[in-house]
């Protein structure tokens, strides 16, 4: 089990950096399934996962590490949507499929780094894990034209070590607030409750663009269409960091 701590913090000067600037009394919260515990922390490196804001504003995040059949049909459904939102991209996947990452570029949405190989980094020692960020930086910047300022783990599997080595390399670690459990194929209607239901102000939702999920293309339009008939904008999770006080979360 891997033990998270949570802080809240203001974003300053950099989207990259997050810096803690109030202590919060020690508590615990399950989140995926019991299979991260929560806690407050007065020091260390955080994960962003959700903004702290009054405004009805909201992030899509998709991760992709292999595959080739779903992720045209998503990028088809935000762009018909006018909704920008935020890839993660394994950069083998994206060697692979550059004509995906350049639509992805080309339609305004942001890409973040999701590390080179699709591993768990908290098995690998230091320099293997800081190799795998650097690869999958040097990839994903000579693919859009662009470094990246935004890591998500593979797996989203990350501990305070890990956290030290991503801030060091100038990355941001984001998490999610709400997990779809889209790879999970539970069908459309429960996708799109499991989502709609749970979303508020700030929240970072996980999605999925592999070839895996088979029906997130579907639900996908009904949750932005539920969404915005609530009120709710979307935006890249930069622009969520950079317009609202963050929530993050600390490793340990």
């Amino acid at each position: 089990m891997k033990f998270f701590l949570v802080w809240n913090g203001k974003k300053i000067k950099q989207l990259s950096i997050i810096i803690v600037a109030a202590f919060f009394t020690a508590g615990i919260l399950f989140v995926e399934r019991n299979e991260l515990m929560v806690f407050s922390t007065s020091d260390g490196p955080q994960a962003f996962y959700k903004a702290k804001t009054n405004e009805k504003i909201i992030a899509l995040t998709f991760n992709i590490s292999w595959g080739d059949q779903r992720a045209l049909p998503i990028l088809d459904v935000l762009k018909e949507k006018s909704v920008q939102a935020t890839f993660f991209l394994s950069a083998a996947w994206a060697e692979r499929h550059p004509d995906i990452v350049k639509r992805i570029v080309e339609d305004g949405h942001e890409i973040g780094n999701h590390g080179y190989q699709y591993n768990s980094y908290p098995s690998w020692d230091d320099e293997k894990i800081k190799k795998d960020i650097r690869r999958g930086d040097q990839v994903l910047t000579d693919l859009t034209g662009k470094k990246p300022a935004l890591l998500r783990p593979p797996h989203g599997q990350f501990d305070k070590r890990i956290l030290t080595i991503a801030d060091k390399l100038k990355y941001s670690i984001v998490h999610w607030s709400v997990n779809t459990n889209d790879w999970e194929n539970p069908g459309v209607d429960q996708i799109v409750e499991q989502t709609v239901d749970q979303a508020n102000k700030g929240d970072v939702i996980l999605l999925h663009a592999s070839d895996a999920v088979k029906q997130t293309h579907k639900a996908l339009p009904i949750i932005i269409d539920h969404l915005k008939g609530k009120g709710y904008q979307f935006a890249t999770v930069s622009e969520l960091i950079a317009s609202t006080t963050t929530k993050s979360e600390e490793i340990k």
